[in-house]
């Protein structure tokens, strides 16, 4: 089988799709199946270059829309020599350029990331007009033609339904996921304790992602500002990628809470001293306003890091019913009660909770699996059929009738 994923960018900073893309390589591979991955970036950018990946680079691409020129007539002559086409992400360029020339021509699934989430609507009510616009005229057809539209739980399907009218689509959850971190926590550790010496022998509260307004680091911070005296080791980890406007924000609320001194910012991480950030910490925090999945908290589940994250993180009902976290409301009160309540856990509960964030890992988010669940949806098998849903709205009714 050969297969090609269009995404606007591989820049890893764009967070979890191109990473959750990137860890599917090697099970798909194993599986014989040929991936290639088109994208809107200059062939001359470093995250190009360094790619792993067989990156198929037609940029540069053209501001937030990422208009590209060339992508409609690579499609045109290239696509018919893959057996799926996989869609990464909607409202951008290389949704409407696969619409344009794939339907009814060859298969094509979209992974819509979470960009279907009503948060959006409620946040951004100016943005969201513009984009009901840029829905009728585009996007819904986009999903309604495609063979599948894929979803990573049960959460995001549904909640995917609540924001555009005439929303039909035949659903399929596929999961996300990544590799089995490395394991070799001692070296790791010492490797991000070199970089950061201000960690050692602290017990440290993990943030990691995209630093964007989303991800709650507000409430984060706040709410670490209320637990902090309870114990002078505890310090705080944010690391990640954000815009330095936003960050600057961030870092004047910490001196104004009086915690500037107990909050570390590494900025991006990657290789031993990402794994290490991992490994060093106690307990992973993420109270995120809305998240479609979350690379990050299957990564700490990995490493044996249980999580402390709202109910606004699409997997929080999988991560609840495997006891390997915390889910509490994204607010600074849910935030500082996730924090109290994890600390005021004995140590042998915190031992059972690591356990579980370690089987929860590998039961539902390892990629060996979601390779599995995907190619199964590709070729058409049950598998990644959501549930039995007797109460879904009228819009679901009306696809399943169509189909």
């Amino acid at each position: 089988m050969k297969l090609l994923h269009i995404i606007a960018t591989i820049n890893p900073a764009g967070g979890g799709p191109i990473e959750g893309l990137r860890q599917l390589r090697i099970p798909l591979a194993e599986r014989g199946v040929q991936v290639d991955v088109c994208c809107g970036d200059d062939p001359n950018a470093p995250w190009v270059r360094e790619s792993e990946l067989n990156v198929i680079a037609l940029g540069p691409s053209r501001g937030i829309y990422t208009y590209n020129r060339r992508l409609v007539p690579w499609l045109k002559a290239n696509a018919a020599r893959y057996d799926a086409v996989i869609i990464e992400g909607i409202w951008q360029f290389h949704s409407l350029a696969a619409l344009r020339t794939l339907r009814g021509k060859v298969p094509y699934f979209v992974f819509t990331h979470g960009m279907l989430d009503p948060w959006f609507r409620s946040r951004y009510p100016l943005k969201h007009l513009k984009k009901l616009l840029y829905w009728m005229l585009v996007e819904r057809r986009v999903l309604r033609h495609a063979s599948a539209v894929l979803f990573t739980c049960d959460e995001e399907r549904l909640r995917a339904r609540l924001s555009f009218p005439l929303y039909r689509c035949h659903e399929r959850i596929a999961s996300y996921g990544t590799a089995q971190p490395p394991q070799q926590r001692e070296p790791l550790r010492e490797a991000f304790f070199q970089a950061f010496p201000q960690t050692r022998g602290k017990r440290l509260v993990l943030f990691f992602g995209r630093i964007h307004e989303k991800k709650g680091c507000d409430l984060l911070i706040d709410a670490f500002a209320r637990v902090a005296p309870s114990d002078p080791d505890l310090q705080l980890v944010i690391a990640g990628p954000g815009a330095p406007a936003l960050r600057e924000r961030l870092q004047e609320q910490a001196v104004r809470a009086g915690i500037a001194p107990r909050v570390v910012w590494t900025g991006m991480l990657s290789g031993e001293q990402k794994w290490g950030a991992f490994h060093a910490a106690e307990v992973f925090c993420l109270p995120s306003h809305q998240e479609n999945f979350g690379v990050a908290v299957a990564e700490a589940l990995g490493c044996g890091v249980p999580v402390l994250i709202s109910d606004k993180v699409n997997i929080w009902r999988e991560i609840e019913a495997d006891g390997a976290g915390l889910v509490r409301t994204d607010t600074v009160a849910g935030t500082e009660a996730a924090l109290r309540d994890w600390l005021a856990l004995h140590e042998a509960e915190k031992q059972v909770m690591r356990n579980a964030a370690q089987d929860c890992f590998s039961r539902r988010f390892q990629s060996r699996q979601v390779g599995d669940r995907l190619l199964n949806i590709i070729q058409g098998c049950a598998d990644g059929a959501p549930p039995a849903d007797p109460d879904a709205g009228t819009a679901y009714q009306s696809a399943a009738t169509s189909r």
